[in-house]
């Protein structure tokens, strides 16, 4: 698949041209010269790069206080007795249904039928 564009054209522009020869090759050459020296005068602006490390030297900053702050807290309050998951989790064993569950009442499997 071919993309449609311009065809590239190698005359120079007559517009372009026109105006870059008036900026630069004005008639007076001292206007010129002063309007560079003050372009490069005037200081850099910050980069982004810049500021987003001045951010991330607080941020850490303060992380770290805030890491020790939750460590300190942490050490303060005392921990309670850890509770067994397993023992949480599990019911009796099998020995101990068997063990449990007793005969049934004689009472109520030889009971004549008349009196219930």
């Amino acid at each position: 698949m071919k993309e449609t564009s311009l065809a590239f054209d190698h005359r120079p522009d007559p517009v372009l041209g026109a105006a870059l020869r008036e900026a630069l090759a004005g008639a007076n050459h001292s206007s010129f010269v002063a309007r560079v020296t003050a372009a490069l005068a005037v200081p850099p602006r910050e980069l982004h790069w810049d500021v987003l490390a001045s951010w991330a030297r607080r941020g850490i900053a303060a992380a770290c206080v805030a890491a020790v702050g939750i460590g300190l807290l942490m050490a303060a309050v005392p921990l309670s007795a850890p509770m067994d998951l397993i023992a949480s989790v599990s019911g009796p064993t099998a020995g101990e249904i068997v063990a449990t569950v007793g005969p049934p009442e004689p009472g109520v499997a030889l009971a004549p039928v008349g009196e219930r």
